[in-house]
C-alpha cells in the first residue's frame, strides 16, 4: 500500500515574534523592570530575553503571565495592524488634551508595531513634542531628528519644520543652546523664504529664539524677537497671547525695565487665569514676584510667590516648586529672616537635584552664598559661590554666572587671596564680549 503524504504548510512567524518581542520590551521598561524582575516566579530571564530579541514564540499562557506582571492589557503584545488607527487617534487626542504621559505611551506603543514611513515619521513628531512637554529633552532629540529627516524626504514641509522645532526645544531643555538657535534661525529663514505655516508657528520659533537670547544675556536681541512676536500675539488664542506677554515681561525684567515688566505680567496672568493653565499662572507668578523684589515690593513678592508655591505643589510640578523656593529665599532674605532663607534654599536644592534641575540648583546655591555672606561667614560663602559657579558654568547662564563669579571674587579679595580673584575678574570681564 502506498502510503500519501500530507502537505505541510509552515508559516514564517518571525516577523510577528520580533514585533511582539519589541512591545514587550518596551512595556517591561516603562514598568522599571529588568528581565530577571519580570522573569522571576515562573520563567527565566533567558527566556525573557529570547522573547524580546524574538528569538522564541511566546505561547498565550506566557503573554498573560507577563501583561499581568506589567499591569498592561493582553492586547497591547498581540494587537494587529487593524487596531493602528484608533491607537493613533488616541495618542493624538492624549496630546491634544494635554495628557501627556498618557499620550507618549501611545505613541510608544504604536512605534512598536510595524508602521509604513510615513505614519512613523507622524508618530515620532507626535513623540517628540510629548517628551519636550514631560521636559524629556535628551530622549526627544533623536526622535525629533529622524521625524525632521523622514517627513522632509516625504515632502511634508511643514511637518518636517515641527519637528525641527521640537528638535530645538529638546536642545534647549539640555542646555544645547548653540545648536538651538542655529536650528530656530534656519526655521526663520525657511518662513521668510516662503515656508507656508499658521502665524501660531512663526510666533513659536521668535518667542523661542527670545527664551535663547535671554538665557544668554542678549537682553536686546531678546525684546526685538518678542516685539517681532508682538505683531502676531493678537491673532492668537488666550493661552498663546499669555505665553508672549510672560515671555515679554521676563525680558523687560532682565534689561532692567521692571515696571513695563510688571504692566506685561500682569496681563499675562489675567490671561492665564481666564484659560484656566495653573502651571503657567505659577511660573508667571514666580518671575512676577522677583520683579516686585527687585522693586523693593516685599509684600506683593511674598504674595505672588505663595501663590506660586501653592499651584506648583498642587500640580506636582516639583521641578517648578524649586525654582519658586529659591525665589521665596531671595524674598526672606530681603525680609531679614536668615534662617527662613537659608531652610528655603536648602529645600530648593533638594528639590533641584530631585528633579535634575541644574539652573535652580546654580541659583540657590548663589542664594545660599548670600546669605551666608550677609550672616558673617565667609569661608561658607566661599564655598557656596564656588558650587554655584560651577553649576553655572555646566548650565549656560553667563549673566547670573558673571555676577556669581563678581561675588565670588570680592569674597576672595577681602581673605586676601588676590591672585585667584584677579583670574575671576578677568574671566567674569570675559563672558559676555
Amino acid at each position: 500500500m502506498q502510503r500519501t503524504r500530507r502537505k505541510v504548510t509552515v508559516v514564517d512567524n518571525t516577523a510577528l515574534a520580533k514585533s511582539i518581542g519589541q512591545r514587550l520590551r518596551r512595556a517591561r521598561l516603562r514598568a522599571g523592570l529588568t528581565q530577571s524582575q519580570l522573569a522571576e516566579g515562573r520563567y527565566t530571564p533567558a527566556y525573557i530575553s529570547a522573547l524580546e530579541r524574538g528569538l522564541a514564540k511566546p505561547s498565550m499562557a506566557a503573554l498573560n503571565y507577563i501583561a499581568e506582571r506589567l499591569d498592561v492589557p493582553l492586547q497591547q503584545f498581540i494587537a494587529d495592524q487593524n487596531e493602528l488607527r484608533p491607537l493613533r487617534l488616541e495618542a493624538d487626542i492624549a496630546l491634544a488634551a494635554a495628557d501627556y504621559q498618557t499620550a507618549a505611551d501611545r505613541y510608544f506603543e504604536l512605534l512598536d508595531r510595524k508602521l509604513d514611513a510615513l505614519t512613523t515619521a507622524e508618530a515620532r513628531l507626535g513623540l517628540a513634542e510629548v517628551l519636550c512637554r514631560l521636559d524629556r529633552g535628551e530622549e526627544a532629540i533623536p526622535i525629533a531628528a529622524e521625524a525632521a529627516e523622514s517627513l522632509s524626504r516625504a515632502g511634508r514641509a511643514e511637518q518636517a519644520a515641527l519637528a525641527k522645532y521640537w528638535l530645538a526645544y529638546g536642545h534647549y531643555q539640555r542646555d544645547n543652546l548653540a545648536q538651538s538657535r542655529t536650528l530656530l534661525a534656519e526655521l526663520l529663514q525657511q518662513i521668510g523664504s516662503g515656508l507656508r505655516v499658521a502665524p501660531d508657528f512663526r510666533f513659536r520659533v521668535l518667542t523661542a529664539m527670545a527664551n535663547i537670547e535671554s538665557r544668554t544675556g542678549e537682553d536686546e536681541r531678546a525684546l526685538s524677537y518678542l516685539h517681532e512676536a508682538g505683531a502676531l500675539a493678537e491673532q492668537l488664542d488666550l493661552r498663546k497671547r499669555a505665553v508672549f506677554l510672560s515671555g515679554l515681561a521676563i525680558s523687560y525684567r532682565e534689561a532692567g525695565d521692571h515696571e513695563a515688566s510688571v504692566s506685561a505680567g500682569l496681563r499675562s496672568l489675567a490671561l492665564y487665569q481666564a484659560a484656566h493653565a495653573p502651571i503657567d499662572q505659577a511660573n508667571l507668578s514666580n518671575n512676577l514676584a522677583l520683579t516686585y523684589l527687585r522693586l523693593g515690593s516685599l509684600e506683593k513678592a511674598a504674595e505672588l510667590s505663595a501663590s506660586a508655591a501653592e499651584l506648583a505643589h498642587t500640580a506636582g510640578e516639583n521641578r517648578l516648586l524649586a525654582h519658586v523656593r529659591e525665589t521665596q529665599a531671595q524674598i526672606a532674605l530681603a525680609r531679614g529672616e536668615t534662617e527662613s532663607a537659608r531652610e528655603l534654599a536648602d529645600e530648593s536644592i533638594e528639590l533641584a537635584r530631585a528633579t535634575d534641575n541644574l539652573i535652580a540648583e546654580a541659583s540657590a546655591m548663589a542664594t545660599l552664598g548670600r546669605i551666608a555672606s550677609e550672616s558673617g561667614d565667609p569661608e561658607s560663602a566661599v564655598m557656596a559661590y564656588r558650587a554655584a559657579v560651577k553649576l553655572m558654568r555646566q548650565a549656560n547662564m553667563p549673566a547670573r554666572l558673571q555676577e556669581a563669579i563678581g561675588q565670588l571674587a570680592g569674597l576672595l579679595t577681602e581673605q586676601g587671596d588676590l591672585t585667584e580673584a584677579n583670574r575671576l575678574y578677568s574671566e567674569a570681564l570675559r563672558i559676555r564680549r
